[in-house]
This record gives structure tokens, C-alpha cells and sequence, in this order.
């Protein structure tokens, strides 16, 4: 009977969990319209309702009501279960929140996060090559090569604070940040990990993925309707989920303080802002930065903790 509670309070948790943050990616894009009006002296979306606060709903109705126009050549089934697996994926990193409650706490948080941010490249490739157009597949092949160069420096710094925090749960971050934040003992792993966020989750100034003037929106020029919203909220679900892992990381870790939120919503808002800011880099540039700057950074750092530690540990001995 207790195990069958313990299950129940699982799932309720974890449907509440996705709940909140579907509510959060809604809001999220309202606030991106919102900011990026303002950088730009203009309102943003103020018409639907009380200043707007309905919008992302309106816009949400209007996407999945549309009728949807699939290519005729396209592999169907996988066309078709592509969007819906992305944001699936996008949704289930989501699982490594701590819970300092009865419902998940994951002695391997940080594996199963590169788990699933690698799963997702698969998601981008397929939908890319499944609509059997040129352009997606030129834009599906440019994603993933961005998204896998970027993954091995985002995996090279959490194996820094592996070393660091000598576990792999995120629960160790609330107890190893109580004095100090990692913010201000790894800063410049900081800026190379907020960097590597904007390029895995293809926002500004790393949007190759949707360069509209030579990919034509990149692997989802395919895509309308429900396909292209699912899409979208993966993404912005994204967003959300490296603003969260942030402020774990760098940030404090105080889950339990409304102060974290605050945090979590400053992060979003530095995506935004960066948007409305920087130009699109180019293809060269980013690959450059990932495999000549990013990698040899992250690996020193890696070098330099387990050093660290090794005489740590010989001198305790």
C-alpha cells in the first residue's frame, strides 16, 4: 500500500510538474514578445484581453486549429511523431528537479540530463530528413552539427563540478553553495556554459537552425499547425530547463526560496535580451568557438579540479 502512494504521489507530482511549466513556456513566450517590443520602441501584444496576459493562449488555439498540410513525399510516421518525441524529450530532463519532497531525487541527475539532450538531436535530425525537402535537410544537418559540437563542452563542465561536488546528484549543489556560490569560483566556466545553453537550444546569436534568409526556417520548413507548435514549445521548455539548471549550477541552488524563481526568470529574460542585442554569427565562427575555445577552457578547468582534489585528498592522507 505504501509503495502504491509513493507511485501515485510520483505521477501526480511529475503531471503538476509539466503542467507548471507549460504554463511557464506559455508565459515565457509573452514575456520574449513583450521585451523584444520594448527593445525595438514598440507595445507588443496588448490587444488580447487585460494588456495581453491571454495572448499565448489565443495564439495557442489558433496553432492547433489550423489545418495541417503534410508533404506528400514525405516518411509520414516519423514526420509525423517527431515534434511530439522533441518535446517529450524537452519535458522529461525536466524529471532531475530536486525534489526535496517524497517524489524524484536522482542519484544521476546530471547523466540523465546529457541523456536526454543527446536523445534530442535525434528528434531535430529525423524531422529534418523526414520531410524529405532540401532545405530541411540542410538545416536539420546544420542543427545537429551545432547542437553535438556544443554538447561536448556543456558535458566537460558538468564533469568539473563532478569532480567539485564528487556525485553526480544535483541535490549536492543546495549543500556545497550554503557559503559561496560555484558562481564566483568557476565565473569563466560560467560564460562559456551560458554560451553553450544559447547554442544547444538554437537561440541568438546561434540560430542557424532558422536562418531565414538562406534555410528558409531551417528543419521545420515543413512543419505548420500542431507539428511546428510542439516544436516550438520544446524549445522554449528548453530555454526554461537551462535557466533552472543555472541557477543550480552557479546560482545558489536555494530550490526552496522564492528568491531561486526570481533567478530562473532573470536567466529567461537574459536569453531574451541577448536576442534583441546580437547579430547571427557565422557558421565558421560557432564551430570555431565550440572545438578552439570552449573545449580547450573546459578542459583545463576539468584538469585543473581533478588536480585539485587529488591533493586535497594527499594531504588529508
Amino acid at each position: 500500500m505504501v509503495v502504491f502512494m509513493e507511485m501515485v504521489s510520483m505521477l501526480v507530482g511529475s503531471i503538476l510538474l509539466i503542467i507548471c511549466v507549460l504554463v511557464g513556456v506559455a508565459f515565457l513566450t509573452l514575456l520574449e514578445r513583450k521585451v523584444l517590443g520594448y527593445i525595438q520602441i514598440r507595445k507588443g501584444p496588448n490587444k488580447v484581453g487585460f494588456v495581453g496576459l491571454p495572448q499565448p493562449f489565443a495564439d495557442a488555439i489558433s496553432l492547433f486549429t489550423k489545418e495541417s498540410v503534410n508533404p506528400s513525399v514525405s516518411n509520414y510516421f516519423l514526420y509525423y511523431f517527431s515534434p511530439v518525441v522533441s518535446l517529450f524529450l524537452a519535458l522529461l530532463g525536466w524529471m532531475i528537479y530536486p525534489f526535496i519532497t517524497v517524489l524524484f531525487s536522482f542519484n544521476l541527475g546530471l547523466l540523465f540530463f546529457l541523456a536526454c539532450t543527446s536523445m534530442g538531436v535525434y528528434s531535430v535530425m529525423i524531422a529534418g530528413w523526414s520531410s524529405n525537402s532540401n532545405y530541411a535537410l540542410l538545416g536539420g544537418l546544420r542543427a545537429v552539427s551545432q547542437t553535438i559540437s556544443y554538447e561536448v563542452s556543456l558535458a566537460l563542465i558538468l564533469l568539473s563540478f563532478v569532480f567539485l561536488v564528487e556525485g553526480y546528484s544535483l541535490m549536492s549543489f543546495l549543500s556545497y553553495q550554503g557559503y559561496v556560490w560555484f558562481l564566483f569560483l568557476t565565473f569563466p566556466l560560467m560564460l562559456a556554459w551560458f554560451a553553450s545553453c544559447l547554442a544547444e537550444t538554437n537561440r541568438t546569436p546561434f540560430d542557424f537552425a532558422e536562418g531565414e534568409s538562406e534555410l528558409v526556417s531551417g528543419f521545420n520548413v515543413e512543419y505548420s499547425s500542431g507539428g511546428f507548435a510542439l516544436i516550438f514549445l520544446a524549445e522554449y521548455a528548453s530555454i526554461l530547463f537551462m535557466s533552472m539548471l543555472f541557477c543550480l549550477l552557479f546560482l545558489g541552488a536555494d530550490i526552496m526560496s522564492f528568491m531561486f524563481f526570481i533567478k530562473l526568470a532573470g536567466l529567461s529574460f537574459l536569453f531574451i535580451w541577448v536576442r534583441g542585442t546580437l547579430p547571427r554569427f557565422r557558421y565558421d565562427s560557432l564551430m570555431y568557438l565550440a572545438w578552439k575555445s570552449y573545449l580547450p577552457l573546459s578542459l583545463n578547468f576539468l584538469f585543473f579540479f581533478m588536480g585539485m582534489k587529488i591533493l586535497f585528498y594527499s594531504i588529508i592522507v
